[in-house]
């Protein structure tokens, strides 16, 4: 359950619930700042962690499908990473090490027990390296469309130079905002919805667009999608070294995947499930599967976790 002794933790955030729960601020102190963390719990019982995948926009809310199935049998809390959503989004060095810090810091503050946690995307990276800790903060593991390699370095293939140069020129202050408007345009989202994240375009409504679209208009809201896009938050630079993560855990691995993820994407998720003890979940969507079939994994969920 929720350690609510801690003093870092706060309820009341000015912050609107996302998934029908209680909002709180986690005041997180790295490196001689603090940076307010926003989540949200719900439900009772043994606690169950949801952390969304990383996105231009990336929010606790899109983690609201599988809150509402899970919060009958457990207390379910949302986070929203330093950068995205709710949370703060100063202008840092965003990095991988700062995320890995945060989850483990997050987790030693707010719980008080191992707990279980479903990972989207890149949170998945994250998950696995925090597992190797000891002893590890979870009980079971619950990966959906696993990723670990960034948009640009999947397109490009690899790394290259002058992604940290991109990074660095969208942190500017005229030319960094235009580059990033031009990416964070309605149809442009809608593209991309509709190419990676999304299979029914029946569910790209006028009003959930605009909803995404206004994730992207927060103050401080470039910096760390800069990131992530350009691979600076890749937790690991190989495939290789995403799958030994995974077989040098203890903790029971489940994978879920979407069949129309995107074939690179897909490849990478398909390497997970042929590793022993790993369990693993086909079901139909992409990258965006943990929101838009959110009942289907839940139910896949629920299955291991009662």
């Amino acid at each position: 359950m929720v350690n609510t002794a801690q003093a870092a933790v706060s309820t009341g955030s000015a912050a609107v619930p996302q998934i029908g729960g209680n909002v709180h601020t986690y005041q997180w102190r790295y490196q001689g700042q603090t940076f307010p963390i926003v989540y949200e719990t719900r439900g009772e019982g043994a606690p169950v962690l949801l952390l969304p995948a990383f996105s231009t926009v990336s929010t606790r809310g899109e983690m609201q499908g599988i809150a509402e199935q899970l919060a009958p049998h457990f207390q379910v809390i949302a986070l929203d990473w330093l950068g995205f959503g709710d949370s703060a989004r100063p202008a840092i060095a965003y990095k991988p090490a700062v995320y890995q810090q945060l989850l483990h810091d997050f987790v030693q503050t707010v719980c008080d027990r191992p707990l279980a946690v479903i990972a989207a995307g890149h949170a998945a990276g994250y998950v696995l390296q925090t597992a190797g800790n000891h002893p590890t903060p979870w009980s079971h593991i619950i990966l959906v469309a696993p990723t670990w390699r960034g948009p640009f370095p999947t397109m490009m293939g690899t790394q290259q130079a002058w992604f940290g140069s991109l990074r660095q020129l969208v942190g500017t202050p005229i030319l960094g905002q235009a580059l990033y408007k031009l990416n964070t345009l309605p149809s442009f989202l809608s593209f991309m919805y509709r190419r990676h994240v999304y299979t029914d375009a029946a569910m790209l409504t006028p009003a959930l667009l605009a909803q995404k679209y206004q994730i992207t208009q927060q103050p401080g809201a470039r910096f760390a999608p800069a990131a992530f896009v350009t691979g600076g938050l890749d937790p690991v630079a190989q495939r290789e070294e995403f799958v030994k993560l995974v077989q040098t855990t203890s903790v029971p691995v489940m994978v879920v995947i979407g069949e129309q993820s995107p074939p690179q994407s897909k490849a990478e998720m398909d390497a997970l499930t042929t590793l022993p003890g790993v369990q693993s979940k086909r079901l139909p969507g992409s990258l965006g599967l943990h929101e838009e079939y959110a009942a289907q994994v839940a139910e896949l969920a629920l299955q291991v976790l009662l």
